[in-house]
């Protein structure tokens, strides 16, 4: 009784969810995306061919629900890249009207009509689940005196997928997501081949490639998403292993500060006599100015530059609660010898590299 017990709870766990349940703001954000998404899709086709009514017929075919989907609500995923979703309906639709030409009875010429969809795909590296239901939609919604040809290929096939990922690109931006999801991970910041220091560790991109096609993956998970997933989690490992460090902790608190209208011959001098790499700027009324880097000097000779028109308009800050795994990250490879750590507005503490490498060096093991 118990082994049957047993046996029935690991069927159940199987059969349980096997992700992790979205914020309630990423679900708004991807069905509100989804919706405007198919309802300008509707109108850009309408526009495209006005004899059909936009409100009561729109020239939507089911499966651009299922497209919609992906782009909206997963759009880091393989299938719902805009290759995969752009050659992934117009395969599955000229495959369907391919074998509908071929005069096969409704049932295989459904049934065919998938298993080819799904082979040309796969031969285009165009895996798009919709697509099947592309194939499926156009058979059996043929009539037979009137089978679907090219015009139906370009529309609404072709140009509702292309709206939908031209949509998706604009929605996914404006909502904070990377859409077109890049394979390839972004190019070096020093103009140099080598990795970042943080992906120095990773297995190349054509070991995770091997690896995901070993494991069946490759459909559900791109390399570049395995590549920022291991980093994060190494990343993190290594942090909790030096306990629940922050910014509060490890920052410097006594520091030294210039004002907005130091003029390089004054910032050179700040730079030579206190031996920092980075320099914050204190605004008038208190509140933090930005850093300047000792590397915006190189090659300037107006002695009439400031430091307000020297610094570094990309710095990323950190507040006192930022835990170390954000702090490593950020230092990484970010492009920034210092973090500037804030409570509100006010420059309250610095990081630096050195301070992270001091860190760290005194938790390895002799």
């Amino acid at each position: 009784m118990a082994q049957l017990s047993k046996t029935l709870k690991h069927i159940l766990h199987g059969l349980g969810p096997s992700m992790p349940a979205p914020k309630p703001t990423e679900a708004l954000r991807s069905g509100l995306g989804a919706a405007l998404g198919l309802a300008l899709t509707a109108a850009v086709l309408w526009l495209l061919n006005p004899s059909a009514s936009l409100m009561t017929h729109p020239a939507l075919i089911a499966p651009f629900g299922a497209s919609s989907f992906l782009i909206f609500a997963v759009p880091n995923s393989p299938m719902a890249q805009p290759w995969a979703v752009v050659l992934g309906n117009i395969a599955s639709a000229l495959a369907a009207i391919v074998i509908l030409h071929a005069g096969l009875p409704a049932l295989p010429a459904a049934a065919t009509a998938v298993m080819l969809a799904v082979f040309a795909m796969a031969a285009l590296r165009a895996m798009h689940p919709p697509g099947g239901a592309v194939a499926l939609a156009t058979v059996l919604s043929a009539q037979a005196d009137h089978l679907p040809g090219l015009p139906y290929l370009l529309l609404p096939v072709a140009s509702g997928s292309l709206a939908l990922v031209l949509l998706g690109i604009a929605w996914n931006h404006a909502t904070g997501r990377r859409y077109p999801f890049r394979i390839a991970a972004e190019p070096a910041q020093h103009g140099t081949k080598d990795n970042a220091p943080d992906r120095r560790f990773i297995p190349s991109p054509e070991v995770l490639a091997a690896t995901l096609t070993r494991l069946r993956l490759g459909s559900n998970l791109g390399v570049e998403d395995l590549a920022r997933l291991i980093e994060t989690a190494e990343t993190e490992a290594n942090a909790r292993n030096l306990g629940p460090t922050n910014a509060a902790q490890m920052m410097s608190r006594d520091l030294i500060q210039i004002a907005p209208n130091t003029k390089l011959p004054d910032l050179a001098e700040s730079f030579r006599s206190h031996r920092f790499k980075s320099l914050p700027i204190r605004n008038p009324d208190g509140s933090f100015g930005g850093l300047v880097s000792q590397s915006a000097l190189v090659g300037r000779a107006d002695p009439n530059l400031s430091a307000r028109q020297l610094l570094d308009t990309s710095t990323r800050t950190a507040t006192q609660h930022t835990p170390l795994a954000e702090l490593i990250a950020l230092l990484a490879d970010g492009g920034q010898q210092a973090i500037p750590i804030l409570e509100g507005t006010t420059l309250v503490g610095l990081i630096t590299r050195s301070d992270m490498i001091a860190l760290l060096s005194g938790h390895m093991p002799s």
